[in-house]
């Protein structure tokens, strides 16, 4: 468990005096921040408000105790009942999408409440019920510890204070234990870790008897998450050479990381076995990652974070195309009509059944650009191919709380050409498809491709297979003529 929290004094500050301004009675937002198993620390970098929800309305408010009647008998000085009302659902949903906008080493590591004391003292619980909804939004995937921050800014009197908040399944009083929270300088202190990562995955889709196939969404998720699991165990060299797990960092302030992947062919190799192989997920690309370390903590972190930070990035831009297919269910009237027509299923692409598809379908996956945080520190966002830079700006705003600076110089685009999706129809083997794709997707930066065995009318494998079997004939033809030369003595 945490026992010591430490918060950015320059940038807290600034934020206590924004709350101290206004007029707010009441305010609930996300601790941007990180846990440090090794150093038995939380740090704080930032508190980002939650916005009003779709309705305008503010996502937490006073409820006042409309059961209680006034009582002449009764003391003037009887204790305030009022609680807080907080609407955990939207908190929630604020936490999961600032989740995709935070890098390697920072993370939604709880919630932040500015009420005064007795309205903290009415409304533990409420609190407590959202701070796991927060942890399960935010960490969908990625074991992330069992414990998060409850931060109280109270007004009257004006103090600091943190509460470790326990993930247990029965939230009850106890869930909540102090912690100490003290101002420092924790910006100056990290360390920057970048990585570029390139994979080239293929995932056969097998057909198994009285099983449902998968949407295409549901294949590429199961192999975002075996691909984790592979990469969680790869080696890693930081500026060119290999590092002990609890070596320091104690050069520059920016290093390099490279990734020793092993050749994991295995369940390739199964698949060719199976008796059907409905198509083939083929998944390549290359990822920016950064991560941020503490200069005391050991290298070993920013590579857990990184790879983190790689698997959330993939899950992220699923995600994101899962939810603009959510609300695109309409035919399609702009330049993309083309592209849709060639889809045998209304559903959006990340719905199709893999079964059920014939015909190929391409779809632009999102890139992701980096935008000017926090004392030289950065933030991601993810953008459409339809997408322009104000909607990266409106995403900040609302989202984080900050402008994005107006020089575009400043937003770095490490990931230049957008990735594609493509999705085909073709009756070949396993290999077959394997080997036609890994020419055809090489023009693409990252790809993800899925074929089915079940196709149309027209076979192109027949050509195929009578020229894999013209030489055969010529050889038994040959013996055939050299025989009836032989009997009649030519």
């Amino acid at each position: 468990m945490v026992k010591t929290v430490i918060g950015d004094e320059t940038h807290l500050k600034l934020i206590e005096d924004r709350l101290t301004r206004s007029a707010l009675q009441s305010q609930v937002g996300l601790v941007i921040g990180k846990w440090s198993s090794k150093l038995d620390r939380g740090f704080v970098y930032d508190l980002v408000p939650t916005p009003p929800n779709d309705a305008g309305e503010p996502p937490c408010s006073i409820i006042d105790d409309k059961s209680k009647k006034k009582n002449p008998s009764k003391p003037k000085s009887q204790p305030d009942s009022s609680s807080l009302f907080i609407d955990t659902e939207w908190v929630s949903e604020h936490a999961r999408q600032v989740t995709r906008m935070l890098l390697g080493g920072m993370k939604v590591v709880g919630i932040y409440i500015w009420v005064n004391e007795s309205l903290f003292k009415n409304s533990t619980m409420t609190l407590c019920q959202t701070v796991k909804a927060v942890a399960e939004a935010a960490s969908p995937m990625i074991s992330d510890g069992n414990e998060r921050l409850l931060v109280h800014i109270s007004y009257s009197p004006l103090r600091w204070t943190s509460r470790n908040c326990s993930l247990a399944a029965n939230v009850t009083s106890s869930s909540l234990r102090p912690c100490d929270f003290k101002m420092g300088k924790v910006f100056g202190s990290l360390q920057t870790f970048r990585c570029t990562y390139n994979f080239d995955v293929r995932l056969p889709i097998p057909h198994e008897n009285g099983l449902d196939i998968k949407s295409f969404s549901d294949s590429l998720r199961d192999e975002i998450a075996v691909h984790a699991k592979e990469l969680s165990g790869a080696k890693a060299l930081i500026n060119g050479k290999l590092v002990a797990d609890d070596d320091l960092c104690v050069s520059d302030d920016f290093h390099e990381v490279e990734f020793l992947l092993p050749l994991l062919q295995d369940k390739y190799l199964e698949a060719c076995n199976q008796k059907e192989v409905l198509g083939i997920l083929l998944f390549r690309g290359s990822i920016c990652s950064l991560a941020y370390l503490n200069s005391k903590e050991p290298v070993s972190q920013a590579l857990v974070d990184i790879k983190e930070d790689i698997t959330r990035s993939l899950q992220s831009r699923l995600e994101i195309m899962c939810d603009e297919g959510d609300s695109d269910l309409e035919p399609v009237t702009d330049g993309r009509q083309e592209r849709n027509n060639l889809i045998s299923s209304d559903k959006p692409v990340p719905y199709i059944d893999l079964q059920v598809q014939r015909k190929q379908c391409n779809l632009s996956f999102p890139r992701r650009v980096f935008v000017p945080w926090l004392e030289g520190t950065y933030i991601c966002d993810y953008i459409q191919s339809s997408e322009t830079m104000e909607v990266l700006k409106d995403h900040c705003v609302e989202l984080m709380s900050i402008e994005v600076p107006t020089d575009g110089s400043e937003i770095l685009e490490p990931e230049s050409e957008a990735p594609t999706v493509i999705a085909s129809s073709t009756t070949k083997t396993f290999w077959g498809i394997a080997t036609d794709y890994s020419s055809a997707a090489k023009s693409s930066s990252n790809s993800i491709s899925k074929t089915n065995k079940f196709g149309n009318g027209n076979n192109p494998a027949h050509a195929t297979d009578f020229k894999s079997m013209l030489p055969v004939l010529v050889i038994v033809f040959s013996v055939i003529i050299g025989l009836v030369c032989y009997v009649i003595g030519i």
